[in-house]
């Protein structure tokens, strides 16, 4: 069975995105204990890890070292953090969003740099991939707009025929204009925008739009990855596969929790996911 014809688990704790932050701010508070790592001004500070004698308190050791020893991925942990002006001598050193331990990027790259992973069976079973693929970071699709022109839209990863958005502590998905949705190309032929959720011009979950639209543009499949705990985000992605025209397309459409996709993975990565995100097996 695959995320793509599994209906969504159900009977986790449900937890808005304040308060995951939060469970996730007190773990890592008690974590980062004894290696070097900032904590932002706020009521729910942010952890920032450092690297440190070659290793990263956001990373499990095996993952960054083969993160750091392949070019194409070592330049995904230069994304830059933007509240460091929340950080005490926000001068004294550039931050990356990769150090935050809120990261659903770090997370994301935990687990597929993880040694392996893409060989285990039941992580290719489960997500339907060939073995013993690399991923991609940082998947810019091209997606073509009205004007002629390419959108440099971001996908978290790409993996075989998969395109796949990580969320864990974000609010939500961003929000966008009329005018910014209706400039791609395919957008009619994708959507029904009368069953797009949408507000005074406004469509919610811009990002999950251009991720459906760069699945039909690629004929690629596209997968949510998100925490079970979340349910604001499960009906979201909802939401807009509801309004998608074609059911061949719509097929291709799925979300996945970190929970299932734990309960694949080797003991050392489930237990270092249930101590940092409080993320368990299902």
């Amino acid at each position: 069975m695959t995320p793509f014809d599994r209906n969504d688990e159900a009977g986790a704790e449900r937890l808005s995105a304040g308060q995951l932050r939060r469970e996730l701010s007190a773990r890592n508070l008690r974590l980062a204990e004894g290696v070097p790592h900032e904590a932002t001004f706020s009521a729910i500070p942010s952890i920032l890890y450092q690297d440190a004698n070659g290793g990263h308190g956001n990373f499990l050791p095996a993952a960054y070292r083969r993160i750091c020893s392949h070019p194409e991925w070592r330049r995904r942990l230069a994304k830059c953090y933007t509240a460091s002006k929340r950080i005490p001598r926000p001068q004294d050193r550039i931050r990356r969003e990769l150090d935050c331990a809120n990261s659903s990027d770090a997370l994301l790259m935990n687990i597929f740099c993880y040694p392996g992973i893409t060989r285990r069976s039941a992580v290719c079973s489960l997500l339907g991939i060939r073995p013993r693929l690399r991923p991609q970071f940082g998947v810019k699709p091209g997606l073509s707009l009205v004007t002629g022109h390419t959108d440099r839209t971001e996908i978290d990863m790409g993996l075989g025929h998969l395109f796949v958005e990580a969320k864990l502590t974000e609010s939500g998905f961003p929000h966008g204009r009329a005018d910014l949705v209706l400039r791609y190309k395919d957008f009619p032929i994708v959507f029904d925008p009368g069953e797009l959720p949408s507000r005074h011009r406004i469509y919610e979950s811009y990002q999950l739009i251009r991720g459906v639209l760069a699945a039909h543009h690629c004929e690629r499949y596209f997968l949510l990855l998100c925490d079970a705990r979340r349910d604001d985000l499960t009906e979201a992605f909802y939401r807009v596969v509801r309004a998608v025209r074609n059911c061949e397309l719509r097929s291709r459409l799925a979300i996945l929790s970190w929970q299932e996709l734990s309960g694949t993975l080797p003991k050392s990565l489930r237990q270092f996911l249930q101590n940092k995100y409080g993320i368990r097996s299902r």
